[in-house]
């Protein structure tokens, strides 16, 4: 993954005033525990004009879906729900041959309330003048609880280690 590649992502995405926020390894290292990640993992507002601004947006930076199938398709509920149905997907993976270190995973529906979660995030810049929205500490851990990952334990206890040392 590239910094100045998560740049123009979160740039593209505020432009396009798209309610976004950043979780998995990234939100991880935001929130002070430094690990690699080799993706942008974002939540997204699925109402369909917050949609619609996130597939233009992203566009514009040549990114595209990793699945044979049209980027616009993202935009309809029907689509998502037969993706996570008949395929298993849990997640929408795009690329990009302009930012081509840089893979970016949309989740199909939020798994936690996106609204609360986007009220409670942490904005945080990623360059100057490129503020990010960045989920939760709370909200990161109940995520990486949800997703049952066995990769996900040791974020977990390291988040939950962060969050110690904060309430101190």
């Amino acid at each position: 993954m590239r910094r100045d590649s998560v740049v123009a992502i979160v740039a593209a995405l505020n432009e396009n005033q798209v309610r976004y926020l950043i979780v998995g390894g990234l939100a991880v290292v935001a929130h002070g525990y430094l690990r690699f990640t080799a993706d942008v993992d974002l939540l997204l507002s699925v109402d369909s004009d917050n949609l619609k601004r996130t597939v233009g947006a992203l566009k514009t930076l040549g990114y595209r879906p990793r699945a044979p199938v049209d980027f616009d398709d993202f935009v309809d509920r029907s689509n998502r729900q037969k993706w996570a149905q008949e395929k298993n997907m849990t997640v929408f993976s795009l690329f990009s041959d302009i930012h081509p270190a840089t893979e970016i995973d949309l989740f199909l529906e939020p798994p936690i309330d996106f609204d609360g979660a986007y009220r409670r995030a942490v904005r945080q810049e990623v360059a100057p003048g490129t503020p990010a929205v960045f989920c939760s500490l709370e909200d990161l851990i109940e995520l990486k609880t949800l997703s049952g990952r066995p990769e996900d334990r040791e974020d977990i206890e390291k988040l939950k280690q962060l969050r110690k040392s904060s309430d101190e």
